[in-house]
């Protein structure tokens, strides 16, 4: 469906009409005065026309007339300031330079953008994801505002282009992976095994990601962590896993890029003095907890190897070798409910296959094998020379 969609509204006009649409909507929320978020403002969705001639309120424009629906703005704004970031961040990231498009990671159709200074991740997501998003807000949120450290999405903005009798839904979401920190590795893992190998067609792109078999296969020994690491990380990763089995949330998958430190030194080595001109230093992330190592509990104890100015936000690791890496993890895909989708693929799935390894399954136990997996077969404690 999504695909459909995207290919009758250009890329272009697309990103141009979510531009102009958050442009417009973070500056007039910005002249509303602060107060406490209400349950009532959970529900709001405000709209503005955008004819291309332009109007007393919205400018001209070179793309076809376009209707933007902005989502729980006062909300959205609060969850925003929760995480520190400020209108004129939002605004300067999202609307200052054009946004990049990303060959799609996932297989879901969605069409992602992200900003160029690698802070936000825009996806664009079907009316039941957009809808069931709006559901979870007022508990998840409850959740973020109790524990803002965690590896679960951090949703900042839900829009609508409606355009020539279709509507595309956007969800504006922290960026995991930096783009300008080189991944060797990527992953995306559930704890299945069930068809969980990457394809081939996968596997021939420069950077697949790859899945839980493939992990399993070329990472024996997994992902050593100190030991302060490990258990911040296990202690983050349960909490999050329990807040999305209290809403029945499944099918979610634990995105995890891992670049090695010592093989970058070699590629620059071989590469000479021009990949460290080309690769700047990245301007470090503005929103709180936005990196993967804020986003755990804690610091790590014993990383000396490691000296933080270089980590970039990832969590110090060392492979099974001894090389040094550095981990960018969060938990992605959480906007399936599982009442609404998954009941009728369990069933029928679970007639071809052993019952147990089919990676959509009740919440309790989706939950508990992720967590089984993550914490013991991905990531593993090291004792700290």
């Amino acid at each position: 469906i999504v695909r459909l969609v995207c290919r009758q509204t250009t890329s272009s006009a697309l990103k141009g009409a979510i531009q102009l649409g958050i442009g417009y909507t973070v500056g007039n929320l910005s002249s509303k005065p602060e107060r406490d978020v209400l349950m009532q403002d959970f529900y709001v969705v405000e709209s503005i026309f955008f004819p291309s001639e332009g109007s007393n309120l919205t400018p001209a424009h070179h793309y076809p007339d376009f209707r933007f629906k902005t989502y729980a703005p006062v909300a959205f704004r609060y969850f925003r300031e929760l995480f520190g970031i400020r209108p004129d961040d939002y605004l300067y990231s999202l609307c200052n330079e054009p946004l990049i498009e990303l060959s799609n990671p996932g297989a879901s159709g969605s069409i992602f953008y992200l900003t160029r200074d690698d802070e936000f991740i825009l996806k664009t997501v079907m009316h039941k994801e957009a809808e069931f998003l709006q559901k979870l807000l007022p508990g998840y949120y409850m959740n973020l505002n109790q524990n803002p450290r965690t590896l679960l999405p951090k949703f900042f903005g839900l829009y609508c282009v409606q355009s020539g009798g279709k509507n595309i839904r956007i969800v504006v979401m922290n960026n995991v992976l930096p783009r300008i920190v080189r991944m060797h590795l990527k992953f995306d893992l559930k704890g299945s095994t069930c068809k969980r190998r990457a394809s081939k067609k996968e596997r021939e792109k420069s950077k697949p990601t790859f899945k839980d078999l493939d992990f399993m296969q070329d990472v024996q020994d997994g992902l050593l962590l100190d030991v302060d690491t490990y258990n911040a990380l296990v202690k983050t990763l349960q909490r999050d896993c329990l807040v999305l089995e209290s809403f029945k949330i499944m099918d979610y998958s634990l995105l995890l890029g891992v670049h090695n430190l010592d093989q970058a030194e070699r590629e620059q080595q071989m590469e000479g003095s021009q990949s460290s001109s080309d690769e700047k230093r990245p301007a470090a992330q503005r929103a709180l907890y936005s990196t993967a190592m804020e986003s755990i509990q804690g610091g790590a104890a014993c990383g000396g190897s490691i000296d933080t100015e270089d980590t970039m936000g990832g969590i110090p690791a060392v492979s099974g070798k001894g090389e040094r890496l550095l981990l960018f993890i969060g938990i992605i895909d959480i906007l399936q409910s599982y009442r609404l989708i998954k009941k009728l693929e369990h069933t029928w799935k679970a007639l071809v296959h052993d019952g147990d390894t089919v990676s959509v399954h009740r919440p309790n136990f989706y939950a508990d094998r992720f967590f089984r997996f993550m914490s013991s077969t991905v990531f593993r404690k090291s004792s700290c020379e």
